[in-house]
């Protein structure tokens, strides 16, 4: 989680990588911290929105996840 993030932070917005291990962090801090969790899924989710809206498979995939940590909180209107 923590490390991979630390790891990627300095590359701009635009790459991948950064952008997977911002995913990797929020999928980890989902199981023992989900209301972090939810910060760093939106970050990513509006990343993906921003600088890669033409990948649909990815963006599905964070709104899942957003959606799941979401239930996980209780929030389930808002997981819809």
């Amino acid at each position: 989680g923590w490390a991979c993030w630390k790891t990627y932070l300095g590359r701009p917005h635009t790459n991948g990588i950064r952008c997977d291990a911002m995913r990797i962090l929020g999928s980890a801090l989902r199981r023992s911290r989900p209301e972090e969790a939810l910060l760093v899924l939106e970050a990513n989710l509006a990343l993906l929105r921003r600088y890669w809206s033409h990948d649909e498979g990815c963006i599905l995939i964070a709104q899942a996840n957003l959606a799941a940590c979401l239930g996980e909180l209780g929030r389930h209107d808002e997981a819809l």
